[in-house]
């Protein structure tokens, strides 16, 4: 089936009531058949619901729908998107093993990875987007997985896929990409060699920002990777938590498997059956949505490139973009609604920001609603100076989420403001 159709019907078995709608779920636990089935489903034997924190009918549509999406053969729902890729991470990683991680990263990536994950013993290893043979020198035994977002938020930069993929294949590590920005709409890294994919699922999945959610979609055949692989050995032995369980010999999509048997076992930053219901609703329009968000942020992209206020915009389809070639190779369909411009300095930009009507002062992205933000203070508020122009977010740079209003109005709006 073909995207749009896709995003409508994919995961979906009607039940008995025949309902079109795909009902919520709204329940904690399950009714087994007798002690032998609690017994089979605990033991893997059979597969089916046990309890919400590791499954639900309602978040299993979800994870089909959106698998189906991205060209992936399982997925797993998350609390949030922040938890996605903390399980991305954890699933491969412990004390004494390293990560590779993109500068250009959202804020929350990067204070995950750069403090939090610190307090587990796992070293991270950063590189330059624009520079990716800079990772080969970052590599050794220890490292266990490259994380880099498809569009980087906020700098709106591409990354190079072959040329990441070309060296994470040379050394048998496993790829991750932060897809959020782009969405599967726009962009399939599964489809260009990445293992793993991560969202956020309160941005452009929702659309209307109203639920936190995330999800991790593996590829097909990642056992081909992992299987005897010295890097992720505990994939290959046994798991002493779930009597003896092999990850790597089971005819199962493994890496979502053990984040499922494990993580949200353990750590419980599973979704809600009400929120995966709501992105379930946003999936159905995603399409529709992420092309007409693209196309008015072109408009407004090229408005403010023409303003003699704007030091420069980053939108990759513009022509005059650096990241323009990579764009039109990875994105041809379009390249999202994210995009950000620089004014003179901080002072000016937060001015600029506090003068719109239509764009409200919100840290999220991916809403219905047009949204302006100075990252510098808020979303990076926490990086140091040196930090900030690593991740290419200069004092006055400000980041716009192109909603769905009219293109015009929003351009109105931004010339009262920079006026």
């Amino acid at each position: 089936m073909n995207e749009q159709t896709l995003a409508i019907h994919a995961g979906y078995e009607k039940d008995s009531m025949g309902t079109m709608a795909v009902p919520i779920y709204q329940t904690t636990a399950y009714e087994f058949r007798d002690t032998e089935h609690a017994a089979n489903l605990f033991e893997l034997k059979e597969l089916g619901n046990i309890y919400t924190r590791l499954m639900n009918p309602t978040t299993d549509v979800f994870e089909k729908r959106f698998a189906a999406l991205e060209h992936g053969v399982a997925a797993i729902g998350t609390a949030s998107g922040m938890s996605a890729i903390f399980y991305a991470i954890a699933n491969v990683a412990e004390a004494g093993d390293n990560i590779i991680v993109a500068k250009q990263v959202y804020g929350g990536t990067t204070t995950l990875t750069g403090h939090t994950i610190k307090r587990f013993g796992i070293e991270t290893r950063y590189f330059d987007v624009n520079n990716p043979s800079e990772i080969e020198k970052l590599v050794n035994e220890k490292t266990k997985i490259i994380l880099f977002e498809s569009i980087t938020n906020p700098s709106i930069d591409v990354s190079d896929f072959d040329a990441i993929v070309a060296i994470a294949k040379k050394y048998n590590i496993i790829t991750c990409v932060d897809n959020t920005v782009a969405t599967p709409i726009f962009c399939k890294p599964l489809n260009l060699g990445c293992d793993i994919v991560v969202h956020s699922a309160s941005k452009y999945t929702t659309g209307q920002g109203l639920a936190l959610g995330g999800v991790v979609v593996e590829r097909e055949n990642l056992v081909e990777l992992i299987k005897d692989n010295p890097r992720y050995a505990h994939f290959n032995e046994p798991d002493a938590s779930y009597h003896g369980l092999i990850y790597s010999d089971l005819p199962l999509p493994l890496f979502t498997l053990r984040i499922r048997l494990s993580l949200l076992r353990d750590l419980g930053a599973a979704p809600s059956p009400f929120n995966s219901w709501l992105y379930i609703q946003g999936l159905e329009t995603l399409p529709l949505r992420m092309r007409q968000h693209a196309e008015s942020a072109l408009k407004v992209a090229q408005y403010l490139e023409s303003h003699p206020k704007v030091k420069s915009v980053n939108y990759p389809g513009l022509k005059s973009n650096k990241n323009y070639t990579l764009a039109q190779k990875y994105f041809p369909k379009g390249q999202s609604g994210l995009l950000s411009f620089e004014v003179s300095d901080k002072q000016e930009a937060q001015a600029i920001a506090d003068s719109t009507e239509i764009f409200k002062v919100v840290v999220n992205i991916g809403d219905s609603k047009s949204i302006i933000t100075h990252p510098a203070s808020t979303t990076h508020q926490q990086l140091s100076e040196t930090e900030l122009i690593d991740a290419g977010i200069p004092a006055g740079l400000i980041r716009l989420s192109i909603g769905l209003e009219d293109s015009e109005d929003l351009i109105a709006d931004l010339e009262k403001a920079l006026s």
